[in-house]
């Protein structure tokens, strides 16, 4: 038994990662973990909400036997309990400073709950993890967002994962439900690059690209414990 766990499923890279688990027959289930549940149904799906920051404390057995009716979900409960499941991660988590607002706050979004997240399916028995990083991902960089974005990837590779692939997409292309007037801008200046095919891992890139990208990853072995993939890398595999 194949299962999918999200986090961030709301985001732009999150919902259309979603979509691309949902139509994958590989996945017997994706549980979709956040704060909120989506207005989306599917026979696959399955959604936990709470306090993502208290997730260890989540009674998520409890929270899955009470959305079946006729007990259909025991199989997937004791699957994930007795580790005879094969659990995957996927973590699409991000904010603003904006949004956030405060560093204090960004920080406990992009590096706190990812990390959370991470060692909550590492508890669970997963042993492949895949998270939403940011080119320009650097502990050292002088630049805050790049920073938090370095820090929690080297703190991702603390945990241990048999398989742990981070992706490093360039500016996102997609229908934001929020306007970022920075990205927009570098957006439209930078997407002659998509139509003449030139600097692969700094041109633009759509959301449903690096979802298909991360799925694909996701279910192909690699010969590496950790393995960062650019955006470059992640329009290719898009297409397999």
């Amino acid at each position: 038994m194949k299962i999918a766990f999200t986090a961030g499923t709301s985001g732009l890279i999150g919902m259309q990662l979603l979509h691309q688990l949902l139509k994958n027959k590989e996945f017997d289930y994706v549980l979709s973990v956040g704060r909120r549940k989506l207005a989306l149904k599917h026979a696959n799906l399955i959604q936990l909400e709470g306090n993502m920051s208290e997730l260890e404390f989540w009674d998520w057995q409890n929270q899955i036997n009470s959305q079946s009716l006729g007990g259909e979900y025991q199989a997937l409960v004791s699957a994930i309990e007795s580790g005879k499941a094969e659990i995957f991660g996927f973590c699409s988590l991000g904010t603003t400073i904006k949004n956030a607002g405060s560093k204090e706050a960004f920080y406990a979004v992009d590096h706190d709950l990812v990390l959370t997240f991470a060692k909550w399916v590492k508890k669970l028995g997963g042993s492949k993890f895949l998270s939403v990083s940011s080119m320009g991902a650097d502990p050292k960089s002088g630049i805050f967002y790049n920073q938090v974005k370095g820090k929690t990837e080297e703190d991702l590779k603390e945990l241990d994962f048999a398989q742990l692939s981070i992706v490093r997409p360039s500016i996102l292309l997609g229908n934001r439900s929020e306007f970022r007037l920075g990205e927009q801008v570098a957006s439209i200046l930078m997407r002659p690059l998509v139509w003449l095919r030139l600097l692969k891992n700094f041109r633009p890139i759509y959301d449903h690209q690096v979802a298909k990208a991360m799925v694909y990853i996701s279910l192909n072995p690699q010969n590496q414990q950790v393995k960062v993939y650019l955006s470059g890398d992640l329009q290719d595999l898009s297409k397999k």
